[in-house]
């Protein structure tokens, strides 16, 4: 019985021993694994932190250099030189120097009498002038008006009945237009010419305190259009002259000529 009893209490103890062990076991596995991720987040902390720091790092300073100026150059373009050609070679001509010499008798007479001057002033013919006897007469200068802005525009012969500017320009123009019409031989330059299509000329002349035109100037595309205009303008009668505040005036006027020429 005693036996038994030992036996017994050697199966307890073995039990016990496994268990124990077996226990012992399952905690160093349970602890080789937390050891190894305690390890792994101190690494990953250490690499965070190892990219965290900052690294001062020194940069070398490198003096500024001036900037170099590229050279000024001047394009010097080829100069073709013709060379002259010489057409007469130069004949040098001989002197030939005179051997003897013929006495000339000198016949200038030489005037001997002194001219007696007056020295008494008196005797003067031209006597000093004094400045307040001299009279200086006052010289106008000719005031010349555009057209538009004189008080009372010329009138063109046949346009007397007109009472105002307006209608005076306009009678005006169209005397001018029938004149230019009537005397512009712009067909016989054109053919001599060769001169086609729409042609644009501008006279300018002024119509002076005497109601004459003088002063024409002309602006043309062909020389002849513009002395062909000229002719005409000088054909103007003579009209009553503008005025400005009752006094007559010279005034300026521009009359532009179109002149279209088909083939």
């Amino acid at each position: 019985m005693r036996n038994r009893k030992d036996s017994h209490g050697l199966i307890r103890q073995n039990e016990y021993s496994v268990k124990k062990s077996q226990k012992h076991d399952a905690n160093l596995q349970k602890n080789s694994t937390l050891y190894f991720q305690v390890g792994l987040i101190v690494c990953l902390l250490v690499t965070y932190g190892l990219f965290e720091m900052k690294f001062e790092t020194k940069t070398k300073e490198v003096a500024s250099l001036p900037p170099i100026e590229e050279p000024y150059s001047i394009d010097i373009p080829l100069v073709k030189i013709e060379k002259s050609e010489i057409k007469e070679a130069i004949k040098q001509k001989t002197v030939t120097k005179a051997k003897d010499f013929i006495e000339v008798p000198d016949d200038t007479e030489v005037i001997r009498d002194i001219i007696d001057i007056p020295v008494n002033p008196d005797d003067d013919k031209n006597p000093p002038i004094n400045p307040g006897d001299i009279i200086v007469d006052d010289i106008e200068e000719e005031v010349i008006l555009p057209i538009d802005f004189v008080h009372q525009v010329p009138v063109y012969p046949g346009c007397e009945n007109k009472k105002n500017n307006d209608d005076r320009k306009k009678c005006m123009s169209q005397k001018l237009s029938k004149l230019i019409q009537r005397s512009f031989n712009g067909s016989e330059i054109a053919s001599e010419y060769g001169i086609f299509g729409k042609q644009r000329i501008t006279v300018q002349f002024l119509i002076d305190k005497t109601g004459k035109v003088k002063d024409i100037k002309t602006r043309a595309p062909h020389p002849k259009l513009g002395d062909e205009a000229q002719r005409v303008i000088n054909r103007v009668p003579v009209m009553q002259p503008g005025k400005q505040n009752k006094k007559t005036v010279g005034v300026r006027y521009t009359l532009p000529i179109v002149f279209d020429v088909q083939n």
